[in-house]
């Protein structure tokens, strides 16, 4: 049995953790944390109460506790805080929050090597987005202007999302730097072009109704193809959540992505 902390556990992908981790047969739920505390983590995922309640101090939790893995779903501006944190205790992260800089991946990259304790970090976990991304990665090859259209519901944090900029960088391995478009364009608004990396456009929506949804749009002569994925509800996140916390301890360093644990 692996034994888990959740950390982010009010929130609603937290409560989506709470069950999905209550119900995987190998791993074992022993704490959580969360800005609010007190609720029972059986009754707060929808389950029968378990008496393992929701604390407020992570520090504290840790050491008490000493789970192997801590998923985190909290807030981009709390979330390297909670994973050096994590990793300074030796109990290994599984990260869902996005908006981590890449200076603040190398610094856990170096941590989790200091301390000998792996972390993983990805920008999906809906194994349907994986597909995705890789499928994207395959047809920039040949078809290499593409665009990416990512839209979630209103209350997400950070723009574009952290699928959105993956997608982009698994693109750009294969892809080489150009700006798309007419080389004069002009935006009469600004940002009206989205975001760019190396030359491809991100566009965000954030709407109410949407969970998480992305498409990947590729232009070529007379014809265009789209990949897209659609996560109609945080459950489609549990298998790979669950599965990254089943193998995060057999990883090394820092792994980013839910395609490593996957085979192609």
């Amino acid at each position: 049995m692996v034994t888990v902390l959740v950390n982010g556990a009010c929130g609603r992908m937290g409560r989506a953790v709470l069950k999905a981790v209550q119900e995987a047969e190998d791993l074992q739920l022993v704490g959580a944390v969360d800005i609010t505390g007190g609720a029972d983590c059986g009754e707060l995922a929808g389950l029968k109460a378990n008496g393992v309640k929701v604390e407020t101090d992570l520090q504290a939790a840790l050491d008490r506790m000493k789970p192997e893995v801590m998923i985190d779903f909290t807030r981009p501006d709390v979330v390297f805080h909670n994973v050096t944190t994590a990793l300074k205790a030796k109990v290994s992260p599984v990260v869902g929050t996005t908006g981590l800089s890449d200076e603040q991946k190398a610094e856990i990259k170096k941590l989790a090597e200091e301390n000998d304790t792996p972390a993983f970090i990805a920008p999906n976990f809906a194994i349907g987005a994986v597909l995705m991304m890789v499928m994207a990665k395959q047809a920039a090859k040949y078809m290499p202007e593409v665009e990416i259209i990512e839209l979630h519901h209103d209350n997400k944090l950070d723009a574009p999302s952290g699928t959105a900029v993956q997608t982009a960088a698994m693109i750009a391995e294969v892809r080489a730097e150009h700006k798309q478009g007419h080389p004069d364009e002009k935006e009469k608004l600004t940002g009206a072009r989205g975001a760019d990396y190396e030359g491809m456009h991100i566009h965000s929506v954030r709407l109410p109704g949407y969970v998480a949804h992305q498409e990947v749009i590729f232009g070529g002569l007379g014809q265009t193809l789209t990949i897209r994925h659609d996560s109609l509800n945080r459950e489609s996140f549990m298998p790979g959540v669950v599965l990254a916390a089943q193998k995060v301890r057999g990883l090394k360093g820092l792994t980013v992505g839910l395609d490593k644990l996957l085979e192609f």
